[in-house]
Parts: C-alpha cells; structure tokens; sequence
C-alpha cells in the first residue's frame, strides 16, 4: 500500500480521535464526582459539627494541630475545606437525583396522559402548567424551603414542585406526535386499553428526551440547592453544602480566598460538565426524534 493512501486514512483517524476525546469528557468528569461522591466519605473522616478553632483559617497545604496535612486548606472555624467538597458532592448527587427523579415521574405521567387523552383533560393540565410558570422556579423553592425545617426532603420537595413541568411539556410533545401513528392507530383498532397503548407504544419514546432533559434539569437542580444553601435556608447546620461553604467564605475573601473559591470551581466543573453533557444529549435524541 502506497504512502499516499495511508496518511488520508491516518487524518481521518485523528480527526475522529480529536472529535472523541473532548466528547468523553463530561463522562469521565462526571464520573470523577460520583466516585468523590461515593467513596469519598468513606476515605474521608470529617464532623461538620466539629470546630477546632485552632486550626482556623489555615492556608492550603498547612499542617493542623493533628499532624495532617489539610490540602486544601481550612475555614474559619478549622474545619477541612477538602472534605466539605467531597461531602457536598455526596450531598448535591443526592439531592439533584431525588429531584429529577420525582419531577420525572410526575412530569411524564402527567405528559403522556395529558397528550394521548387531549381535549377537557389536556386544557387543564395546561393551564396548571401555565399557573406555575408564572411563578419564578428559584422564588417558590425559596418559599417552600423558608416554611418548613430544614432538611434534605424539604429542599428536594421545594425545586420538584416547578423541575416536573419541563418534563410534561417534553413528554406531552411526544405523545401528542404519536397519538396519530400507524401502529398506535392499530393498537386502538384491536381494542387494546388506553392504559395498554400509553404504556407500551407511547411511554417507551420518551425515554431519548427525558434522559437529555433530566441531565439538563440535574445541573439546574445542584446550583439552585446551593443558591438555597448559601441563603441559609436550605439545609440543616449538621449537613455540609457547597452553597454553605462558600457562604462562610464571604467575609473571608480577602485573607483566605480558598474558603469560597475551591468550592465554587468544584460547582462550576460540575455544572459546565453535566450541561455539556446535557446539549450532547439533546443533540442526538432531538435528531431522532425527528426521525420518528
């Protein structure tokens, strides 16, 4: 085989390596936070109730009155910066996938029924989802989560009370596009029950969209938990949280920016992965959807 025939094939191998690499990227740093998440505590020994004052405000690196070296530094009540990331992580994992997890459950069943059975049902449905968007998301998670105590069931009831309405519009789209197909047709045709046809012919095409909306609605889900955290009215004191991290940070910003800034770079990372993630996602089943 002849030089010239080899080095076009040896460029398109490597315009599809370069094409791949940063595709996989999300994955692998997604990843990488759920093993923190997971095996970090388990590694990590850190009581958020704890405050050993004389290891206060210790720059990275520093070594505190045990002996260990606290990496990434500590905060103003000496607690190890490097373990309240990898607790919020487990923390923000937790809640971002109960949320998706509730929204998507009501916000598809919600969906299919309201697109395949259209008319009187259809209309009020819609109109509920037009009520709750009126509403800012962030403002009635607030009010929600200022009511009751303090807890993570609060907080994943106050973000699912709006997060399951993009999940309707998205399923009710797709059910309402299958409603006339061939085979759903066929289906009514041979007397199999409504619930049958949702179910069975329906249901299944909604999984491409609702897994690329779900990463989507994931990232909104962590960043508003720490907006909610960091306005102290999210989680309890003995939970750890991001947004409660960089709030002690705040006044800090000046002598000890690592309180605040390294746990914001870990949510930045986070949020920018899963929505690159998201779009990629969005981009494959949007194309097939449209081949339906």
């Amino acid at each position: 085989m002849s030089g010239a025939a080899v080095l076009p094939r040896r460029a398109t191998a490597a315009r599809r390596w370069h094409r791949g690499v940063p595709a996989r990227v999300p994955y692998v740093v997604i990843a990488l936070y759920a093993l923190m998440a997971l095996l970090g505590p388990l590694v990590i020994d850190y009581d958020p109730v704890h405050t050993p004052l004389q290891d206060r405000l210790l720059a990275p690196g520093a070594r505190i009155a045990s002996g260990e070296i606290a990496w990434l530094g500590t905060d103003a009540l000496g607690r190890d910066i490097l373990a309240q990331i990898v607790y919020g992580a487990r923390t923000s994992l937790i809640i971002g996938l109960a949320t998706v997890l509730v929204a998507s459950l009501v916000g598809v069943a919600i969906g299919v029924v309201s697109g395949y059975a259209r008319g009187r049902l259809d209309a009020v449905l819609a109109r509920i989802i037009d009520i709750l968007q009126a509403f800012p998301a962030i403002l009635l998670a607030i009010v929600i989560a200022g009511v009751f105590a303090r807890s993570v069931p609060v907080v994943v009831l106050a973000l699912s009370v709006t997060a399951w309405i993009s999940f309707a519009r998205v399923t009710r789209g797709v059910a309402l596009s299958l409603r006339e197909r061939a085979w759903v047709d066929a289906a009514r045709v041979m007397g199999v029950p409504v619930r049958s046809i949702m179910v069975r012919h329906v249901l299944p095409f909604t999984v491409g969209p609702v897994v690329a909306l779900a990463t989507l609605e994931f990232a909104l889900v962590v960043l508003a938990e720490a907006g909610l955290s960091f306005l102290g009215i999210g989680l309890p004191s003995t939970a750890v949280s991001w947004g409660q991290t960089i709030a002690n940070g705040q006044q800090y910003l000046e002598t000890a920016w690592w309180i605040s800034t390294l746990p914001g770079i870990a949510l930045s990372l986070l949020i920018i992965n899963i929505g690159i993630l998201g779009d990629q996602l969005t981009a494959r089943y949007g194309q097939r959807r449209g081949r339906i």
